[in-house]
């Protein structure tokens, strides 16, 4: 490496410790919920076949749940898979299920996982996901079941309008058996219907790739949710990044519609 080279790392370096400090010292958001987007503009732009491009967004997951742990984030919840990514290339699809299914896996027998006790767990529409993912996240959920430091959702198959017209139906559901009174619905009644009903809704969430929407994505969870949305790829993803989104948090004023 050259002199410039090493120069520019070791400045980077104390602006990272810099940057962590002051992170440290305000408000930590309990839970970050991540658009992962760019995989294939990465690979594309370094010159690599689309499926390295995946690959090195999956390695990516594991450094951001390290991040959370250490700056005492307690839910991260990423967007793996939606329903409409069912419409790609039936090869990718299939690259995408298998991958993602051996990151869930892995992170089951990760012992940072097990050390700090992450609870791993899967949402969205499972009756539409492969057996072979089905597994894993079987595996993945029942070997973390009883954890409760941290928590780890991974949407696989997932839309966030699906995910209202699902509690919509239950709430019906307990209406028509009259297990609940139609006056005494309200906010919470839907909330306890959601994929997330045992976690707080997302402070923060954010999106990697210079895109700028939400892509159906916890549509209901994200009322109140601070967004931030970064140029950089997801594969390109650092520890800046992560700590410049939450700087980004700390400096706003969450007034909640007052």
């Amino acid at each position: 490496m050259s002199s410039n080279g090493l120069l520019t790392n070791k400045v980077y370096g104390i602006y990272e410790e810099r940057l962590e400090k002051e992170v440290s010292d305000g408000p930590i958001p309990k839970h970050i919920a991540i658009i992962m987007d760019g995989n294939r503009r990465y690979a594309r732009e370094q010159g690599l076949d689309t499926k390295d491009g995946h690959r090195a967004g999956k390695e990516k997951i594991k450094d951001v749940l390290d991040w959370c742990m250490k700056m005492g984030v307690k839910t991260l919840t990423v967007y793996a898979f939606s329903t409409e990514n069912f419409n790609r290339e039936q090869e990718e699809v299939d690259f995408l299920m298998d991958l993602i299914g051996n990151s869930l896996r892995e992170l089951a027998d990760d012992p940072r996982v097990l050390e700090n006790r992450v609870r791993l767990r899967a949402i969205g529409e499972r009756d539409i996901i492969p057996e072979d993912m089905l597994e894993a996240i079987e595996y993945a959920e029942r070997k973390t079941a009883d954890f409760d430091k941290f928590n780890f959702n991974m949407a696989i198959a997932y839309g966030g309008r699906q995910e209202i017209v699902n509690a919509v139906k239950d709430v019906s559901a307990r209406v028509k058996s009259g297990e609940l009174d139609i006056a005494d619905i309200d906010e919470d009644t839907i909330s306890e219907c959601m994929y997330t009903f045992d976690v707080s809704d997302p402070e923060l969430v954010l999106r990697t790739s210079g895109e700028y929407r939400l892509s159906n994505f916890l549509l209901w969870q994200l009322a109140y949710s601070e967004l931030y949305f970064t140029d950089v790829y997801w594969p390109s993803f650092r520890y800046i990044d992560f700590l410049r989104a939450i700087r980004s948090y700390q400096q706003r004023a969450r007034r909640f519609g007052t």
